[in-house]
């Protein structure tokens, strides 16, 4: 089967849907403010475009973990693909702030189910030596579609409307949904599994109650009731369904995953990343624009020599994890994580701009030498038969780790910002206070990944 399948189509159409939903996951961020004037909406109501995204995201990645036996992989890719097309047409044409709200959830969807499927087609075309070269190409896509976004969207608000963040990724949806049609085989064994509704239904409150709690709390409060009632629903609904998945015979989700001590630690590595990644994703341009009072198409152009250096190493890094084992690229990887994170808490408002840049490039270097090889490295932990349920696993921890990350920083950053404004400094000062604020607190988690790295043995 293996020689009649080509890999380099296959994995093109794959990763250019995937671009593209993680590209839109970012690059309405740097229009939110915009938004919130075009349709009359507030602050927290706009971030919804946000928050919505993610919750969808950790909502349906556990689900299809299942879908994955029951479907066919091209069945799988189309559905994706045009969910992602309808999302993206629908939000361009979009009226009012309800229907932009609803294509945000549609293409939410899409790609919910093209993460895990790129994955899964990974670890079944290719043999376990070149795995690392794949997860790395995959990785450079995982980290250069957020990446992106908010410089592209940036270069497009500068020039045209905000509808065009939308219809400038229609072209590469249809070339995806083209090529895979064309060349993408079923690689998946098709079993007769039955989706058990009660499971749908606790995995559904149990993500989604923990993350619209989380992200709520910034607006009403960490102490407040909305917040604290929905993350309690959400943690028992999560243990039911935990409880559940080890009562089946063929549960949604094969919790015997986390029997493997390599599997567990990669989770928390791969969490750890994600949660710190995106948060200072959304985070930096604040402090940029607030504190250096910089321009969001100056930002964008900050940030673009890490993501294109990242993007451009990416398949070496893989090549190196496949050579020499995991430590040797992961550890490295977190002490540059560690050093990005230690000048970035230092930066107040008079910072060069040039120094901005060197700190971005150390810090999306040492995210690139991370991401793919813990993913890697924790998914070849697991028998082949575990696949579909590690990765679902995986990325669903994944982005509510991230989604919790972007609530709870940006949450620090307003606190210590008013905080700081109430004691009589200017906006500037304050911002750069909020931000200096969160990238310590950054900088804890990435030295305790630094530590866990260190406990990474080579799977296969």
């Amino acid at each position: 089967m293996n020689k009649e399948i080509k890999t380099g189509p296959i994995m093109t159409a794959l990763l250019v849907a995937g671009f593209v939903g993680l590209f839109s996951e970012t690059a309405l961020n740097i229009a939110l403010g915009e938004l919130s004037n075009i349709f009359s909406v507030d602050a927290t109501t706009i971030q919804w475009l946000a928050t919505g995204y993610f919750l969808t995201l950790g909502i349906l990645v556990p689900v299809t973990g299942i879908l994955m036996q029951k479907f066919t992989t091209r069945q799988m890719f189309i559905t994706s693909v045009a969910l992602s097309i309808i999302g993206t047409i629908v939000a361009a044409l979009a009226p009012v702030f309800s229907v932009l709200l609803t294509a945000r959830v549609i293409q939410a969807a899409g790609l919910a189910i093209i993460l895990p499927l790129t994955q899964n087609v990974i670890f079944t075309i290719f043999p376990p030596n070149k795995r690392g070269g794949a997860m790395g190409i995959m990785g450079l896509v995982i980290l250069a579609g957020p990446a992106f976004g908010p410089t592209l969207a940036g270069l497009i608000l500068d020039t045209l409307s905000w509808h065009w963040i939308f219809w400038f990724t229609i072209p590469f949806l249809v070339f995806s949904l083209i090529f895979g049609y064309i060349y993408i085989p079923n690689v998946n064994e098709i079993r007769k599994v039955s989706i058990d509704i009660l499971s749908v239904i606790l995995s559904t409150i149990g993500f989604g109650g923990v993350v619209y709690g989380v992200s709520v709390g910034g607006e009403f409060g960490w102490t407040s009731t909305t917040v604290l009632s929905t993350v309690i629903v959400g943690f028992i609904a999560l243990i039911l369904f935990a409880i559940r998945q080890t009562k089946m015979d063929t549960p949604m989700l094969n919790l015997k995953a986390f029997k493997h001590p390599q599997f567990v630690l990669g989770l928390a590595m791969n969490m750890i990343t994600f949660l710190n990644m995106l948060s200072m994703l959304v985070v930096l341009p604040m402090y940029m624009q607030m504190a250096l009072l910089v321009s969001t198409f100056t930002t964008g152009l900050i940030l673009l020599p890490g993501s294109v250096l990242n993007c451009i190493l990416a398949p070496t890094i893989g090549r190196l994890f496949d050579k020499y084992g995991p430590r040797a690229v992961i550890t490295p990887g977190t002490i540059l994580v560690v050093i990005g994170y230690a000048l970035y808490a230092q930066y107040g408002t008079e910072t060069a701009l040039w120094i901005m840049v060197i700190t971005h490039i150390v810090m999306m270097l040492g995210i690139g030498m991370v991401l793919a090889s813990v993913q890697t490295n924790t998914l070849n932990a697991l028998p082949k038969q575990y696949y579909p349920d590690g990765i679902a696993i995986s990325q669903t921890s994944q982005q509510v780790a991230g989604a919790i990350g972007i609530a709870v920083m940006v949450s620090i950053f307003s606190a210590q910002q008013a905080s700081s404004l109430a004691d009589g400094t200017t906006l500037p000062v304050a911002a750069a206070s909020g931000s200096s604020l969160v990238f310590n607190i950054s900088l804890i988690l990435a030295i305790i990944n630094v530590i866990l790295s260190l406990l990474m043995k080579k799977t296969q």
